[in-house]
């Protein structure tokens, strides 16, 4: 398609053109059934075939060991962020949280809300990953929470936190899949599907069996892990059609080569963005140092109020859709997640230097 728009939104975002076509091509007939995926019964033969073969296909591409169990729920993150402390707290232990930015933020204070909760880091300013090397974790802790990529203030781990037998649980909602990671590290790991996995409607968790076994048992049903487990998730009516989008997203991820291919096309678009900032001379100014950048989310400023209005509609007079900033933090956001073309971060780059020559 000529006419697809140059598309940096942060969540819901870019979708691969490819599965939106396959997914076009099915949506009426899926696999010659007559019927949509929309409309089958999820304890359908079909439904069950496609739920595991998206287990099969993250469980392929992230490396998965045994030990742990895939997931498919709804409520986003934002429900992770209380079914957490509600499933890992008891009456002896404490939760801790790194703070890097404003997902952070929601998580801990879902968690001040269920038990005692400890802020173990967060720097002065989020531009960068605390250090994490002399983390103290209380005794009786009962997991670290960490957000691998603020989505909000481009800031992302490029090595996680060693937490020895406590467990490790991360927030990976914007960059789920954007690299290859070892799993083993960590105890838990989730991500809302709107940005990196598909449409939003379902969220991925990975889940270590042993942090199972103390669940209390006062934990409403529809918040306990182990009822979805135990259900393969289908203990209530998932969300079909997500899930089967999630399906064709890691087909065209494993297409493309796997996570580091993914990983290697992520860098390269991005180094496009960045180095056009970097040898602006200030005109564009970053906000997240170079050691902690994000290779998901891109936030930049211009050096006036008014010269970033400018920005705005003349990037989006030229095609470019999603660039405004959080409202939080204001100034720029380019969201390259992995469906984002090299091509769309090459039109955006040239932009940049265009617009700077102009205003400069």
């Amino acid at each position: 398609m000529s006419n697809r728009a140059y598309n940096f939104n942060a969540g819901p975002a870019a979708l691969p053109l490819e599965v939106l076509q396959k997914a076009q091509e099915e949506l009426v007939d899926y696999q010659g059934i007559g019927m949509s995926i929309m409309e089958i019964s999820h304890r359908s033969a079909e439904y069950e075939q496609l739920n595991g073969e998206t287990q099969e296909l993250l469980s392929e591409l992230l490396n998965i060991p045994s030990g742990y169990k895939t997931l498919f729920l709804q409520g986003g993150a934002s429900t992770q962020f209380a079914m957490i402390p509600l499933n890992f707290f008891n009456a002896s232990k404490v939760s801790n949280y790194i703070i890097t930015g404003s997902w952070g933020k929601k998580a801990l204070k879902e968690s001040k809300l269920i038990g005692e909760t400890i802020v173990s880091a967060q720097p002065e300013k989020f531009s960068h990953i605390p250090d994490i090397t002399q983390l103290q974790l209380h005794n009786h802790s009962a997991y670290l929470h960490i957000t691998s990529n603020e989505t909000i203030e481009g800031i992302q781990y490029q090595q996680f936190p060693d937490t020895g037998s406590i467990p490790l649980i991360a927030d990976m909602s914007s960059d789920i899949l954007c690299r290859p990671i070892d799993i083993s590290q960590f105890g838990m790991i989730y991500a809302g599907a709107q940005k990196n996995l598909g449409p939003s409607g379902v969220t991925l968790v990975v889940l270590r069996e042993d942090l199972l076994e103390d669940i209390p048992d006062h934990i409403p049903t529809m918040l306990r892990y182990d009822t979805h487990i135990n259900a393969n998730s289908l203990y209530n009516t998932p969300p079909v059609y997500s899930v089967y989008m999630v399906n064709l997203v890691l087909k065209w991820i494993k297409e493309k080569g796997g996570l580091d291919q993914i990983e290697k096309m992520n860098r390269e678009k991005t180094k496009l963005i960045y180095d056009v900032i970097d040898e602006s001379q200030g005109f564009y100014i970053g906000t997240v140092d170079q050691k902690d950048r994000s290779i998901m989310n891109i936030p930049f400023r211009l050096k006036d109020e008014q010269l970033e209005k400018q920005f705005l509609k003349q990037s989006q007079e030229n095609g470019f859709v999603g660039l405004k900033g959080h409202r939080s933090v204001g100034g720029m956001r380019a969201s390259t997640y992995n469906a984002v073309p090299y091509d769309s971060c090459k039109a955006l780059s040239e932009f940049m230097i265009e617009f700077q020559k102009r205003n400069g």
